[in-house]
């Protein structure tokens, strides 16, 4: 349920909305819009509270909202969020590209594919210091020393960072190096997580989960929102399906339905949507003509010798290469490729 307040209505007004709702044994959730300010209502309502909400004065209407999920909802945040981190817009103008190896293996590695990508247009540095998985004998990151050498890149590039975090136990140490908290296609419904990511008040990049729906997609974004935590973007990352050829399914028909039902921006990620780097520059062009707000591209240095995920890694060349043929599709759309604005 939201509670629509009229035009001009005054602090007090409002106030006094939030102080019925929680006299109510209900939560609220305020949303300032251009023109009018919306307020959610959290928790299980009943059939007369809309008859007592709209009672109240400078309310304009209540409507109920028929979706699981809230605070994700184009409903109850009709505006589309931007996030700002240091002048970088997510959601804007700017479609931003974040780019680096899937894995930190060593401070040249990643100092030299932070240069290349910047100098090619790249907004942001990914790089994972934690990774998951499927074989516990595959390589599974630097762990803080890998964090470490974010930092230091950081200093030396100034570009910001986007790194994924696994467990409760690390958000405190991700959170001091990273711009931007990413959570993987595996911890979508890991719940405990979600919340204590959310409590940081860093930006978060929530993936869909491997066999997730739209709806657990949006559900698991609740987690995050209902926190307090508003600077939140989904990722679509490719799902699984019964194909082999490629590594998941590229759903590119999740950028539209999210930009339909959701305020949230959304990221697509063809790398690993794809599985191979020859197919990353036409799932870059065409996520962006669907829509997306951004991408998250894996590259190294040597994608043959890269100790994770080689096979979907561009070369600095062949990024090159697509930040060039992304630019034309994005000024169709409206929309232009952000820099970097900070730093060397």
């Amino acid at each position: 349920m939201i509670v629509v307040m009229q035009r001009g209505a005054s602090e007090k007004q409002v106030a006094d909305v939030v102080k019925r709702i929680e006299t109510l044994g209900l939560k609220s959730h305020l949303s300032q819009g251009e023109e009018h300010t919306i307020i959610g209502v959290l928790g299980q309502t009943f059939p007369e509270l809309q008859d007592i909400l709209e009672g109240l004065p400078a309310v304009e209407n209540v409507v109920l909202v028929s979706r699981p999920y809230k605070l994700a909802s184009r409903e109850f945040h009709p505006l589309d969020t931007i996030i700002d981190i240091d002048g970088v817009k997510i959601g804007g103008r700017e479609v931003v590209v974040m780019a680096g190896p899937c894995a930190v293996e060593s401070e040249q590695q990643l100092l030299d594919t932070a240069r290349a990508v910047k100098a090619a247009g790249a907004t942001i540095l990914r790089g994972g210091a934690f990774k998951p998985s499927t074989s516990p004998y595959s390589f599974r990151g630097l762990g803080e020393e890998g964090l470490k050498l974010l930092t230091d890149v950081k200093k030396q590039t100034g570009m910001l960072i986007i790194t994924e975090i696994m467990s409760p136990r690390d958000v405190d140490i991700v959170a001091r190096c990273a711009d931007i908290l990413q959570i993987g296609a595996r911890n979508m419904q890991n719940f405990s997580l979600l919340e204590e990511v959310s409590k940081t008040g860093k930006p978060v990049l929530l993936k869909r989960g491997l066999s997730a729906t739209i709806q657990e997609w949006l559900l698991a974004a609740e987690y995050i929102l209902a926190q307090g935590n508003d600077k939140l973007m989904l990722c679509e990352r490719g799902i699984r399906t019964f194909e082999t050829y490629t590594r998941n399914t590229m759903d590119l028909s999740a950028i539209p339905i999210i930009e339909k039902v959701s305020h949230l921006p959304i990221i697509a990620d063809p790398s690993h949507g794809t599985g191979k780097w020859y197919l990353v520059p036409a799932m870059s062009a065409a996520a962006i003509a669907a829509g997306a707000d951004g991408l998250l591209i894996e590259v190294h240095p040597t994608p043959d010798t890269a100790l994770k995920d080689g096979a979907q890694s561009l070369s600095f060349e062949n990024f090159r290469l697509l930040m060039d043929q992304i630019k034309p599709i994005a000024q169709v759309k409206g929309r232009g490729i952000g820099t970097c604005q900070t730093g060397n």
